[in-house]
């Protein structure tokens, strides 16, 4: 199976989760990221103002409150004074995000070419190849719409060989 094979079917396979994880960034960025930028910025404005480490310090802790104001942080973050660290947030925010993205796909990747195919299918017999042997209505269930039927001569004996999971 080919990589672009496997990458197709990780994403296919992880697709819902994807859509989840890509709505929480954007939630993280303006519940996370804009008001950690704000207080940042506060803070290093209030440094420099007062020339105290300490007094920018404590404006961080206190414009932290900043996390209780998504509204106002929405619009803010966009302003001249606010945005370079918002936007350096932002950026650092989405490759970790990226990071934990790319492990969940790598871990969804198929481990070999028979990965989620079903068991029991039919997909060996083609064009009804199967029916021969096979009755489509009635006997012992093999797979869906494939029945051994007990009505034959013959050897009817079913040997079912499957992996044993023991937890």
């Amino acid at each position: 199976m080919k990589f672009s094979e496997k990458i197709r079917r990780a994403l296919a396979k992880m697709k819902g989760r994807l859509i989840v994880y890509a709505l929480a960034i954007i939630v993280g960025i303006f519940a996370i990221v804009a008001p950690i930028s704000r207080a940042v910025t506060d803070a290093v404005n209030k440094a420099e103002e007062t020339g105290n480490k300490d007094a920018g310090m404590e404006a961080f802790f206190y414009n932290l409150s900043y996390i209780t104001k998504p509204a106002d942080n929405i619009t803010e973050v966009f302003k001249q004074e606010y945005f370079p660290n918002f936007w350096i947030g932002t950026k650092c925010f989405l490759v970790f995000s990226g990071i934990f993205i790319v492990i969940g796909v790598a871990k969804a990747l198929p481990k070999h070419e028979f990965s989620d195919i079903e068991n029991g299918s039919s997909d060996w017999a083609e064009g009804g190849e199967q029916y021969r042997i096979l009755s489509k209505k009635s006997g012992i269930i093999l797979a869906e719409k494939n029945y051994l039927p007990v009505d034959k001569r013959g050897n009817v004996n079913v040997l079912v060989v499957r992996r044993i999971w023991c937890w």
